[in-house]
Formats: C-alpha cells, structure tokens, sequence
C-alpha cells in the first residue's frame, strides 16, 4: 500500500521501469484485396488480441482433420519482416464446440505486428491457405508514462530472454505496495536460505486491514510458483499483479470490490534462485503440504489457516509435449468432500472448457493425451492439500515443451511467452469464475465444512476419485489414471479422536531443515486444528472442519504420517435416561440424552451426531466439541482452559459463551432458536466465514456471527 512519505527508489527499481510506447489497440484488417474462393479454401478468418495471445477464428471446412496456423511478421506496410511460420495446429480434441474453431496464437512479443493464415488438411494433404488478415497485437499492460503503470520485471525488460531474478522480485513487489493504494504486501514467512516469502494483498478500494477481514470478503489465492525451475506461472503473476493494482477499467474495479485477491508470487525462493525443483534442502515443496517439514511449507499452511481463502489455483508447468495447454486438475483424495470436489470439477470443466473454446486455448484433464500415472491421491500435493481444507481449487500446469500442436514453440522466448501468457489468460478465467460463482462456492465449502464436522463415514489413507473423460468431442483423450484405495488403507469405523502421548506431541523431531525443526504440536497448530491437553497427553477429536487430513497425518495406517497415535472410540452410544454428569473425557457419537448435561471443571466432552433434551452446561472445561448435534435447551458454555467448538448445530433455546482461555472458540453453521451471547472469551468467537443462523439477538462478541 502507497506510503505517504516521499519515497527515493533505488538504482534496481528504476531498472524494472519500461521505456517502451503502448501502441492503441488494433484490431484485424485484410492484407489485400480478397481472391476467387478455392475449393476447401478456410473462409471467414478473424484476429482478436489478448494479453499476449491472438484469438484466431474461422468457418471450418467440411471433412477436414485438422488445421495448420501461419503467422508472418509484418511491418507497417505489411511487408515481411521475417520468415513465415506454423506456429499452431487445431485438432478437434482441443475444444468441445468444434462447429466454432479457435485458436490462441501466442510466443511473440506483444506489441508487435503480424500476418495470419490458416489451411485445412485432410490427413497430411493441406489445402489452400484462407486470405490473409493482419494486426497488431496487444503491447504490456501500462502507460510507460504512469507511475505505476510503468513497472516491468525483469522477464518484460529483456524480452523473455531471462526470468525475474528474485532481487528483481523484491523490488517490483516493493514498487507495487509503494504506489497503490490497492496493494498490501505480507511476508508469510521465510525460505530455508531466509529469502522472504511475499504475498500480494490486493482489495478495492484498500484491502482489509487484518488476515480475519481478509477472510471475511472469501478471497481468492493464486500459488504462483513452488517448482524453482517451474516459473512461467510466476513471470504471469507478477504482471497480473500490476494490472490488479492501477487497472481502472470496470471489471477490475467490481472484481476487486467484492473479494480480496491473494497472490503468491514465489513460495520456493531459494529454487527459483538455483533453478531447481526443489528448495535448499532438495525438498519437493509440493510433497509436503501436508507434513510441513519445510519452513516454507509451514508458513504457506499458516496462511491459509489465517486467510481462509474459498478457491485457489497452483501454477506449475508439465513437460509432454502431447498434452494441451493447460492441464488441470480438482482435488482428488477420497476424504475431500464431495461439494469440493464437484464444484472444482465445475470450475475446470463448466467454465474453463468452454471460455478456452470461444479464447483458443486448450484446457484438459492433468495428462491430456500419454499424460501416464499423473494427479493422484497424495494428501501432501497442495490441490489435496487445498481440498481437504475445504478450499475449490485446481492444479494448473503449463506445457512446458512445444509438440504438433504448437510447432513454433522450439524458440525459447516465444515458448516462455506462451506459457506465463496462458497462465495469465487461467488466473484471470478465475478472477472471473469466482466473482461470478462465489455462491455456489461458498455453498459447496459450507456443506463440506459441515460435512466434516459431523465426522461420518469411513477413512481412506490413499485414494482418488475418478475423472471420466469428457464426452466427445473434449479436450484431451486421456484423462489420469484411478489411484483406487486399497483394502488395508481404508478405516470404516473412523474413531472419534486421536490421542498423543507427550513425546509424540512435544518431542523432538529429526526431520526437517537442521536448526527449523518443528514439533508436532507446532504443526498442528499451523494447521489450524483443535487440541485438548488430558492428565495423561494430548486428543485431537475428529469432528473439526479438517477431519479428512487429521487422521492422514495422526492415525499408524498413515502412508506419509507424523505420528501413530491412539485411536479414541466413542465411550457412548445408543440411550441414556437422566442427568449425564461428564467427570473425565467422554465421547458421545450418535446419543440420545434425555436429561440435562453437566460437564465439570477439567473434563471434556465431544459429542456428534447426538440429541439432547435438557440443557448443556460446561464451566471450566478442559474441551467441549458439539457438532452435528440437536439440543432442546439451553447450552452455557464458560471457563473452558481448552477449545470450544460448536459447528452445525441445532439448539431450541438460549447459547452462551463466555470466558473461555482455550484460544477462539469456533461457533459455525448452527441454528439457534433464541439468543447467542459471546464475552470475555480471550480469543474472540470465530465462523469460518459459515454464519449461523439465530433468531434471538446476538450479542457481544458474538454480534457478527
């Protein structure tokens, strides 16, 4: 955000100002006069610019297999100024509509000026090409005479010739914040080698003020980069950054006035630096969202827990040459909720197919066409990790390689081109996916949430979901293989919390960086989950929003766990007539309590799934989690030394919460005939951003859940 004091940039910052002219927007015009229509002849070719792409689009040609695309450089005059060649063919598995073919030209310098043409084949016999149309096409975004506006990195400045050092980074991320209003950037954490991990706040007409007001507007994250050696979806990143920041143009200004976009430019610095992989360590970063061994991870993790964004996308780039553009791909795991993994599949196959259709570019299922054993089940990859945080989301990857489809793309600045333009052409689809979709969003996270709390049904420690091939005529013809749970993998009877001994908890751990070492505990605590300290170690209950990642991380039959820790089965089921005093710790799981509960000072109580009838009442308890319950009565909660969570509950009757130590207690999704009074509580009452729904007044601390 813009700071008021008058501010000297450094020798570096100047270096990423662009002394270029923005040309006006052009549009395509015919090369000459038009000839006598040869047979099999392509008819009706038109150009649109984009940012860094050329739609091109024609009438198709009966019979024909697929089409080759020409493009010359002009001046002009129209003369050439270079050799023509194929930069691209349409086959008809690139697109679901093939009666409106369309192509995304792109892997030129934007700004320049071109001729197009375009020709039918049947088989490999080519056909005549169509008249030829010429444009210019559209230069960076920014008036190099605005402030602002003028920035480029180090990627824009020499012309793709080399990627954005990360000391260049840093100073185009600094000049962002410096001069917008719009813009606040966070340092999330640090690399092993300590090199800051930045994100870009940005919100309309100022972002919010704090990671909780942030949560509150259902923003939006973009993880731009976290293979070192994978930075296409980066250079798109930044530039977008810039546009989001001093754009005036309408659909900016709305998109940013309803949500709060988060981007993330690098999460692995230090691989960026070495061009490699993985970070200092060697770490594949996205093999360990899950275990958070690696600081950056850690702080990525904390992130989310603070920021709670609804939907994401994750940038990388994929190396088959066969495939399409832009390989996506939802969250598999078997323990994502099943409205997550549908509304995603929505996001990739309702809108993505069908805006690539109409803009050229070729969106697919991860794998597309020999994608092999790719997008399995792994909890620790950041879309499953993402889906079993109840986050919409994606894997995007770029095709890093050209192939038959893009034949050009063996020139290494034109191939970089394509692939940050098409990630900026994704990240900016889903800009627009949210802003038009947020309910259906926010709906599916709800109904994941809740869910997850009512801890129901089985566990499955390895395991994706199926994703069907697209019926014809779809982008791509294979989609990725089924990574099917095996038997011994599987828990039907899912316990009702995991209990750590003291060591497992706060023990000392050998993995990780020497001297960033983290302990369970503080793992757990980045992930944001509720735990309740016993006289004899540690219960982490099931029935949390993130019930589907806890028992990966916490359960013997983990494939990539931290600890094996004691299964905790339910102490109660079935019926109980009369007063239920809670003395120890108790678990509840489909109960029917007729008579009023006392929960006494240092004992715990999580109950799922249950009915009561009579009030509920807990002074001074170590941990009380009411989820998926209905009480007839009133329920006071008070005192509590540990969490307290109450999610998608029913409760006829007054709810009190007050003075509780244990951090924040989390009152989500429950319905409350009557009032709903918070005070006193050390962390204030949070939601998740899932209100719920009180017919009395709401009061305190509580007034805005």
């Amino acid at each position: 955000m813009r700071d008021r004091r008058t501010t000297i940039f450094s020798v570096l910052l100047a270096a990423t100002l662009a002394a270029a002219v923005a040309p006006a927007p052009a549009y395509a015009e015919p090369a000459g006069v038009t000839a006598q229509v040869e047979p099999n002849q392509v008819q009706n070719l038109t150009a649109v610019q984009g940012d860094g792409y050329a739609t091109l689009a024609w009438t198709p040609v009966e019979g024909s297999t697929d089409y080759q695309i020409e493009r010359t450089p002009i001046a002009a005059d129209g003369s050439a100024t270079g050799a023509a060649v194929i930069t691209g063919v349409w086959r008809p598995n690139r697109q679901i509509n093939n009666e409106s073919p369309t192509f995304a030209d792109s892997g030129f310098n934007p700004g320049d000026r071109f001729q197009w043409r375009v020709r039918a084949r049947f088989g490999t016999t080519a056909q005549p090409y169509s008249e030829a149309i010429s444009g210019t096409t559209t230069a960076p975004w920014g008036d190099p005479n605005v402030p602002g506006e003028n920035l480029r990195t180090q990627w824009e400045t020499t012309l793709a010739a080399q990627y954005t050092s990360d000391v260049n980074e840093y100073a185009y991320t600094a000049a962002v914040d410096e001069l917008s209003d719009r813009v606040r950037v966070e340092e999330i954490g640090r690399t092993v080698l300590g090199r800051p991990i930045n994100m870009f706040v940005i919100g309309y007409p100022t972002p919010p003020a704090t990671p909780e007001a942030v949560a509150k507007t259902s923003p939006l994250l973009i993880n731009c980069n976290v293979h070192g050696n994978e930075p296409g979806d980066r250079e798109g990143c930044l530039i977008m950054a810039r546009k989001l920041a001093f754009s005036t143009d309408a659909r900016t200004i709305d998109l940013l006035s309803h949500t709060t976009v988060l981007i993330v430019p690098t999460i692995n610095g230090d691989g960026r630096a070495a061009n490699t992989r993985g970070n200092s360590t060697g770490q594949d970063l996205n093999r360990d969202y899950s275990l958070i061994r690696q600081p950056e991870n850690a702080a990525f993790v904390r992130m989310l827990r603070d920021y709670h964004p609804v939907a994401s996308y994750d940038g990388h780039e994929f190396g088959n040459s066969n495939a399409g553009d832009l390989p996506m791909l939802p969250p598999r795991h078997q323990n994502v909720a099943q409205s997550i993994f549908d509304e995603s599949q929505h996001m990739i196959e309702g809108h993505m197919y069908s805006q690539g259709a109409k803009d050229g570019w070729w969106p697919c299922p991860y794998g597309c066409t020999g994608g092999g054993s790719v997008g399995l089940s792994e909890e620790t990859i950041l879309r499953n990790t993402a889906g079993l945080k109840n986050v919409v989301n994606s894997l995007l990857e770029l095709r890093s390689s050209g192939g038959p489809t893009r034949p050009d793309e063996g020139n290494t600045a034109n191939n970089r081109r394509r692939k940050t333009f098409s990630a900026m052409w994704t990240f900016n689809q889903f800009l627009d996916y949210h802003r038009a979709n947020l309910t259906a969003i926010t709906t599916a996270r709800a109904e994941a949430i809740k869910f997850q709390v009512s801890n129901t049904g089985r566990i499955v420690f390895r395991g994706s979901r199926p994703i069907e091939a697209y019926p014809a005529p779809h982008p791509g013809d294979a989609p990725p293989p089924v990574d099917a749970p095996q038997s011994n993998l599987i828990l039907d009877n899912a316990p009702c919390a995991y209990k750590l001994t003291e060591e497992q908890y706060n023990g000392a751990r050998t993995d990780g960086p020497a001297g960033l070492r983290t302990t369970v505990a503080e793992r757990i605590a980045a992930h944001g989950w509720q735990v309740v300290k016993t006289a004899d170690g540690y219960v982490v209950p099931l029935n949390q929003p993130e019930r589907g990642l806890i028992p990966l991380l916490l359960d013997g039959l983990g494939v990539e766990n931290l600890v094996a820790g004691e299964r905790v089965y339910p102490t109660a089921t079935g019926k109980h007539n009369g007063q239920l005093v809670v003395s120890g710790f108790t678990c509840l799981k489909d109960a029917t309590v007729n008579g009023p509960v006392r929960v006494q000072p240092g004992a715990t109580l999580i109950a799922t799934g249950s009915s009561f009838t009579g009030p509920v009442e807990a002074n001074g308890a170590a941990g009380v989690f009411l989820t998926d319950s209905k009480v007839t009565g009133p329920v006071r909660i008070t005192g509590a030394s540990g969490p307290v969570v109450v999610a998608d509950a029913t409760v006829t009757g007054p709810v009190e919460v007050s003075n509780n130590r244990g951090g924040a207690p989390l009152l989500a999704g429950n319905t409350v005939t009557g009032p709903l009074s918070c005070g006193g509580n050390t962390a204030a009452p949070v939601n998740l951003e899932l209100a719920n729904s009180v017919t009395g007044p709401k009061s305190g601390q509580c007034a805005r859940l």
